[in-house]
């Protein structure tokens, strides 16, 4: 948690790489893969931390991938607290209607990875995939980092 929580920025190219090697050969997950999009902070958070985890992981395999980060095709519209403070029931709750995608035009119909740091209960990737769905993306896949 050094790296979401103690704002240790760096070990975003470490995490990164870790996450390509360890999924390179999954080709469930990268093959016809159009863009990398990022689990978005409100702009609150994401300046309280300094960064948002997210965006630097996505970033990194980007690199790796040779993918294009959407990284602000999904946002967070409305600052609900963390979800780490919540229960199961709690976390679905708070992020219901929390997320909108600006620029629809760019996921029509494209394959996007949706990257987020931890799935714990998977209420945020769930509602930004039917959000980006909504937007008319044509399949959306998730990459996290850990599970809590």
């Amino acid at each position: 948690m050094l790296f979401k929580y103690r704002r240790v920025s760096a070990l975003s190219g470490a995490l990164g790489r870790y996450a390509r090697e360890s999924l390179g050969d999954d080709k469930a997950l990268w093959e016809g893969a159009d863009y990398l999009v990022p689990v978005p902070l409100h702009r609150r958070r994401e300046r309280q931390r300094g960064f948002n985890q997210s965006r630097l992981l996505a970033g990194e395999l980007a690199r790796a991938s040779g993918l294009e980060v959407l990284g602000s095709c999904l946002v967070k519209t409305r600052n609900a607290p963390p979800q780490t403070s919540l229960e199961s029931r709690g976390r679905e709750e708070n992020v219901r209607g929390a997320y909108d995608v600006r620029g629809a035009r760019k996921v029509e119909g494209k394959i996007l990875i949706l990257v987020d740091d931890v799935f714990t209960t998977g209420s945020t990737l769930r509602e930004c995939s039917l959000e980006l769905r909504r937007a008319g993306a044509g399949e959306v896949r998730a990459l996290t980092l850990a599970q809590a």
